[in-house]
């Protein structure tokens, strides 16, 4: 793995044009933002390729977007918001958790007709703008990017155990199973097993997809593509696993891909609220955790029996249940503004969630719904960050009592106030123009 630092100095300051190609998931554009936020301050043109739902949002954030798709509307957004519940209610549930990885892997043969419908789209834009870099979330290329000429960078937002799909090492445990580090590797080996059995039909399928469009072929278990350029991946080095795994020298480590808040993202908590007694703790299951209203009705219920106060993200159906007195929330709070003013922070532990916690020095209680959630959980847990517990089976006494336990942690208060220090004062994200640069200059 190549440190950042080792990158020189000496960068061209030719303007570049780069394609940004996230995806439509919330949680790879969110990582996109912060890293083209440094491309974008550095000088470079930085153009979106998105569905209409997220047009405005990121030419707010002053960038060129490029459509995927028809014109918008709000039947389109609808629509969006409709298929990301929708795949979380596929994946969510208290399932057996290879179950739930054989059919994560069923999703991608399930993209595959909106990925043939972008191809058209993804051609024409890349035969405009003759981009000198794209840069993609690996979980989403398209065959047209895999397939082009220019400098492709690849950024990997989930937990860094999931580039399995890249790498699969069996120094470590499968990914998306939730496993620690100390469980018995004899157990890795059967799961191992187990999975690439029960995955196989769908893996084959997807490789004579992806072969019928002209790209390369992989191995039999492998899903996703590395660049040959660069790959960067999110995961703070108090989380990582290079210390049992080490990567190749393009693969690049980021603490954070942290985006800044919108002007328009405010809040205000409302004064009866921030009278009450109690520290304050942020409640958030992400955007497709938040779906599920039985879960969500079950937290705050349990909750509502707390000393403290909570903030909490309700989601895309916040009328569909009500908040208990010691609480307040919206459909949608801004997590980068919320997080500098908690005490404590009860995540569904996705990526940007657990790295945006680890930069303000959060405590976390980490509740895993699916995919590498229940990674990023035990992680936490075995390197003592937080606790880990499941949403569905705990009870009100081990999630008050978990409350309590990370709130009066001193100890857990120094650590991760040297951990956020280490964070803030690397600022690691803003190499990221440097390797960009590095690479057209050497193409």
């Amino acid at each position: 793995m190549t440190s950042i630092n080792d990158n020189n100095n000496n960068n061209s300051k030719k303007q570049l044009t780069i394609l940004v190609a996230p995806g439509s998931f919330v949680g790879p554009i969110m990582s996109s933002i912060g890293i083209a936020e440094v491309l974008r301050d550095s000088g470079h043109r930085v153009v979106y390729a998105v569905k209409a739902d997220w047009r405005d949002k990121l030419v707010k954030l002053n960038f060129e977007v490029e459509l995927i798709g028809g014109g918008g509307g709000e039947q389109e957004e609808k629509d969006s918001v409709e298929s990301n519940v929708e795949l979380a209610q596929l994946l969510m549930g208290n399932e057996s958790l290879l179950d739930k990885e054989i059919k994560t892997v069923d999703c991608y043969t399930g993209w595959i007709p909106e990925l043939e419908a972008n191809e058209p789209y993804f051609q024409d834009i890349i035969d405009r703008l003759k981009p000198d870099c794209i840069v993609c979330e690996c979980v989403t290329l398209q065959p047209t990017i895999i397939n082009s000429r220019c400098v492709k960078v690849y950024y990997h937002s989930n937990n860094a155990l999931s580039m399995d799909m890249l790498i699969d090492d069996p120094r470590l445990p499968p990914a998306r199973l939730g496993l620690s580090l100390n469980s018995d590797k004899q157990l890795w080996k059967e799961y191992r097993k187990q999975l690439n059995q029960a995955k196989q039909k769908s893996l084959n399928e997807w490789h004579s997809w992806l072969q019928s469009k002209g790209c390369p072929p992989m191995n039999e278990t492998q899903i996703l593509y590395p660049s040959p350029y660069a790959n960067l991946y999110l995961a703070p080095k108090e989380l990582d696993y290079t210390d049992i795994r080490p990567l190749p020298d393009n693969y690049y480590q980021f603490d954070y891909f942290k985006r800044t808040a919108d002007d328009d993202d405010v809040f205000e908590l409302p004064e009866k609220f921030r009278q009450k007694s109690g520290k304050l703790v942020y409640l958030s299951l992400g955007s497709m955790g938040s779906s599920d209203v039985d879960l969500m009705k079950r937290l705050v219920g349990m909750l509502a029996k707390s000393e403290h106060r909570f903030i909490v993200s309700k989601g895309v159906n916040h009328d569909k249940y009500e908040l208990a007195d010691n609480m307040w929330g919206e459909r949608f709070v801004s997590q980068v503004k919320v997080l500098p003013i908690v005490d404590l922070f009860i995540t569904h532990g996705g990526n940007n969630s657990i790295t945006e916690s680890m930069y303000f020095g959060k405590p976390m209680i980490v509740c895993p719904i699916f995919m590498d959630q229940f990674d990023n959980a035990q992680i936490v847990d075995d390197r003592g960050y937080g606790i880990r517990l499941n949403p569905y089976e705990c009870s009100e006494q081990q999630l008050l009592q978990s409350i309590d336990k990370l709130l009066n942690d001193t100890k857990l208060a120094e650590k991760l106030a040297k951990a956020s220090k280490r964070i803030q004062t690397d600022k690691q994200i803003e190499k990221i123009s440097e390797i960009i640069e590095n690479l057209v200059k050497m193409t």
